[in-house]
C-alpha cells in the first residue's frame, strides 16, 4: 500500500474506547462465540486462541489477557532462526559503564534509503534485564519505508511517540493512526506492522518519519491513581482508543520477526499472521492524544513536582516507585504567584530521559545546538540539573501574570535505575558536545544582610 492509500484508510477508521476496558469486536457479524471463549468449533471455521499479557493467577485488576479468533492459529509457524539486530540493543545494558554526566543529543540523522521502522530502531540505553521483567530501554526511530514484514516483541510493550511524520499502525487486532502528539502502545507479543503516512505535495516521499519508543519490560503501564486530585484529572481513559477488528487473509510469503530476551528472530510464514477476524479482552493495543491531557498544576505558588503531569505508569513492587513512568508537558496555564515558573533546580533519585516532540521547552533553550524536537537529554539519577542561565536570567525577572505555556509538547521517560548508554549513544555524532556549558554564567548573587 502507498503512503497516500495508507493516509485514506488511517482517516477513515473508528475506534473502540477506555483505557483497561473489556472490549470485543468483530470484523465478521457471528464471528465472536457467544457465552464461552473456546467451543468446540468456534464460529466461521474460525480457531480460538488465548493471549495472556500476564500470569493466569495474578489479580483480577491486573490480569491481561485476550481471545482472539483467527484464520490459522498462531502455532502454525515454521522454525525462527537469528537474525541481525541492527542498532537494536536490549537489557542488561552491560557494554559500557553508567554514566552520571548530563548528556544531550540532536536528532537522529535521516536513514539510509528502504530503512523501515524494525530497522530504524536505534538504542540509547536502558537498565534491569528483560529476561527478569524489569526495567526499561529507550530507543528512536527513523524510517523512509513502510514495513512489509511483521513484528512482535516478547521482551516487553513498546510506547511509541511520533515526533515526525504519521504511523499506520497494522495489528492483530485492527488498525491505530498515530500522529506527532500521540502515543500508540502496542502489548506485549502482539504483532504488527508499521505503515507512513505521510506524501510530499508531488506525491513522492514525505520527509522521515521519526520519533521515540519506550520498551517496558516490566508490569504493563497503568493510569496512575489521583489520590488528592479525586474522580477525574490527567488523561481520562475515555479518551485512550483501541482498535477494531480487522483482518488480513493473505497467502505466499510473510517475514515476521520477533524479538526474544534480547534478540531479533525471523521466520517466514506461508500467511499473514494478521488474520483475527473477532477478538475479545483486555490485552490490546491503543492510542492516545496527548493534548487531551487534563493539566492539573498550581493556583497559588510554586511549580508542581512533574509527577503531576504522568500519563502512564509501570509500578514496581515498591508502591509509589515506577519502572518507568510516561509524563508529558502538555499545553498550560502558569498562573504562580512570586513563583520561579519553569522547573526548578533539582536532583533527583530518579533517572530522566526527556525528549521533544514540537516547538521548545520552557526550561531549555531552543536552536541549534540546544533542545530541538527530535533531540533528548538524559540526567541520571542525583545528576544536578535544571533550567540553563539564559532560561533562569528570563524567569527570574519576568512579570508574573497569567501566562499560556502552548509553543511546545515535550515528554519524559522517569525511571527508578539509572541508564547505561549503548556504545553507540555514547559514541554518537549527534551527541552535543559541551552540554554543560548552558550552566556556565549563573553567578553569584549572595548578598549578606551584614
Amino acid at each position: 500500500m502507498n503512503r497516500g492509500d495508507a493516509r485514506k484508510t488511517a482517516e477513515g477508521l473508528t475506534h473502540l474506547t477506555g483505557f483497561g476496558n473489556e472490549h470485543s469486536s468483530e470484523a465478521v457479524p457471528g464471528a465472536l462465540p457467544e457465552g464461552r471463549n473456546s467451543p468446540q468449533r468456534a464460529p466461521l471455521g474460525l480457531y480460538a486462541e488465548q493471549l495472556s499479557g500476564s500470569a493466569f493467577t495474578e489479580p483480577r485488576a491486573h490480569n491481561r489477557r485476550s481471545w482472539l479468533y483467527r484464520i490459522r492459529p498462531s502455532a502454525a509457524h515454521p522454525a525462527f532462526t537469528r537474525t541481525g539486530n541492527g542498532a537494536l540493543r536490549t537489557a542488561p545494558f552491560t557494554e559500557t559503564v553508567p554514566d552520571p554526566n548530563r548528556l544531550r543529543w540532536d536528532p537522529l540523522p535521516d536513514p539510509a534509503a528502504g530503512t523501515d521502522f524494525l530497522a530504524g530502531l536505534w538504542t540509547l540505553g536502558g537498565n534491569g534485564d528483560a529476561t527478569q521483567r524489569t526495567g526499561m530501554a529507550v530507543h528512536l526511530y527513523h524510517a523512509d519505508t513502510s514495513m512489509e514484514r511483521v513484528f512482535s516483541n516478547a521482551d516487553g510493550e513498546l510506547l511509541i511517540v511520533p515526533e515526525r511524520g504519521g504511523l499506520l499502525l497494522r495489528t492483530e487486532f485492527g488498525l491505530l493512526r498515530a500522529e506527532p502528539g500521540h502515543v500508540a502502545l502496542i502489548p506485549r507479543g502482539v504483532r504488527f506492522r508499521v505503515e507512513l503516512l505521510d506524501t510530499a505535495s508531488d506525491g513522492g516521499q514525505s520527509p522521515t518519519a521519526r520519533g521515540y519508543v519506550c520498551e517496558n519490560y516490566g508490569a504493563p503501564f497503568q493510569l496512575p491513581d489521583l489520590g488528592p486530585i479525586g474522580a477525574n484529572g490527567l488523561a481520562n481513559p475515555r479518551d485512550f482508543l483501541a482498535p477494531v477488528a480487522a483482518y488480513e487473509d493473505t497467502e505466499g510469503p510473510v517475514e515476521v520477526v520477533n524479538k526474544f530476551c534480547g534478540n531479533l528472530w525471523t521466520a517466514r510464514y506461508d500467511h499473514s499472521p494478521l488474520d483475527v477476524v473477532a477478538w475479545h479482552g483486555n490485552h490490546v493495543p491503543y492510542v492516545y492524544d496527548l493534548r487531551r491531557f487534563n493539566v492539573i498544576g498550581t493556583i497559588s505558588y510554586d511549580h508542581p513536582d512533574p509527577s503531576i503531569f504522568t500519563v502512564l505508569t509501570s509500578p514496581s513492587d515498591t508502591p509509589g516507585l515506577a519502572g518507568v513512568d510516561f509524563v508529558v508537558f502538555a499545553p498550560r496555564w502558569l498562573v504562580g504567584e512570586d513563583t520561579f515558573r519553569p522547573p526548578y533546580f533539582h536532583r533527583n533519585v530518579m533517572s530522566e530521559y526527556m525528549g521533544l516532540i514540537e516547538g521548545a521547552y520552557d526550561a531549555k533553550t531552543a536552536g541549534k545546538g540546544g533542545f530541538v524536537p527530535g533531540g533528548g537529554s538524559l540526567h541520571n539519577m542525583m545528576s544536578a540539573h535544571g533550567p540553563d542561565r539564559e532560561t533562569f536570567d528570563r524567569a527570574s525577572a519576568a512579570e508574573l501574570r497569567p501566562q499560556r505555556v502552548d509553543d511546545g509538547l515535550a515528554f519524559m521517560f522517569e525511571t527508578r535505575w539509572p541508564l547505561t548508554l549503548t556504545p553507540h549513544a555514547a559514541g554518537a555524532d549527534h551527541l552535543q558536545q559541551g552540554y554543560d556549558d548552558v550552566w556556565n554564567g549563573l553567578e553569584r548573587h549572595f548578598r549578606p544582610l551584614h
